[in-house]
């Protein structure tokens, strides 16, 4: 590992749509191809595993007491991830096997809140295989709110990476500026941001946050296509027809702390890019502008933040 440098994976893929197991198996694929790459870090899109909720806004999603969607969402639960099962087992053991460390974003099936919803949460894997955090995304968008549950901070942490401090946000919230604030003054300076797919939520504010926090910033977005929807599928010829042929086109980009584009959001297939991360360019445009250091007024504004992990009792044997 190079004192000053980082090589960085993005895999901009699709999953095997609401498929954990095959999911899982593809994920590990493109971890392989990162390594091979001689890649520390490799980053996937949000809700990957098994995949993101695209049949709500197109399935009359908001019907109350609907049949369909209560089978659709029963199916997604049982295809989430549980992570105390063991069901990140087969990454984190590459992972290790490949000394590289992985951000993936997985539909978390979560025993401490009664098992039965699901919460958009980023992994970070560290490139011992140790799960250092789950960030369950603060605040599901519009029509998610129909099947997620809304997270907490106790996943708003960052994590040493070479000679970066690396820390991340899924989707829309990557917009929240006290979330963005609150890995800021934890000394981060790799911006990870994970989404479903689409340019239009890459172009803008990848670059924005670079600028902003003078900090790489990697965004990976997945893919999905209506050729993504597998025969097994509950209702999958409905699914089909409600479906647009492309639903997530991509739009995967890193942008470097200038503002500048290091690589430039890419559309329409799958892919793995591979970008070198120098950490001198941090410290230089830090010179004019660094948010939680010598830029900030803690003495006239501060932020608090409560990363206690929230549950509905507190057992006291």
């Amino acid at each position: 590992m190079n004192a000053t440098t980082l090589k960085v994976a993005i895999a901009q893929i699709a999953p095997v749509w609401l498929d954990r197991d095959a999911t899982v198996t593809r994920v590990i694929e493109w971890i392989r191809e990162a390594a091979s790459q001689e890649c520390e870090l490799i980053v996937f899109g949000e809700a990957l595993i098994p995949g993101y909720p695209f049949w709500v806004e197109r399935t009359d999603g908001a019907r109350f007491e609907s049949t369909l969607q209560k089978e659709l969402y029963r199916h997604y639960v049982e295809q989430s991830v549980c992570i105390e099962a063991g069901d990140l087992d087969p990454i984190v053991a590459v992972a290790r096997e490949n000394a590289i460390a992985v951000y993936v974003g997985v539909m978390e099936r979560a025993p401490d809140r009664g098992g039965h919803s699901v919460y958009a949460s980023m992994v970070y894997i560290d490139a011992g295989g140790e799960i250092g955090s789950v960030h369950r995304k603060l605040m599901p968008t519009y029509e998610e709110r129909l099947v997620w549950a809304i997270g907490d901070g106790h996943g708003l942490r960052t994590h040493r990476l070479g000679p970066f401090t690396a820390g991340g946000l899924n989707c829309w919230e990557n917009w929240l500026p006290l979330a963005r604030a609150a890995l800021y003054a934890q000394g981060e300076d790799l911006h990870v941001a994970i989404w479903p797919g689409n340019r239009r939520n890459t172009e803008d504010i990848t670059r924005f946050i670079a600028r902003e926090g003078r900090c790489f910033v990697v965004s990976v977005s997945g893919l999905m296509r209506r050729s993504d929807i597998p025969d097994s599928l509950p209702h999958a010829q409905l699914l089909r027809q409600a479906a647009d042929d492309v639903m997530a086109d991509g739009g995967s980009c890193i942008a470097s702390p200038t503002g500048d584009w290091l690589l430039a959001p890419e559309m329409g297939e799958e892919i793995l890019r591979v970008a070198e991360l120098d950490h001198r360019i941090v410290l230089e445009e830090r010179q004019s502008l660094d948010v939680a250091g010598h830029y900030s007024r803690p003495d006239v504004t501060q932020l608090r933040v409560d990363r206690r992990r929230q549950s509905t009792a507190e057992f006291s044997d």
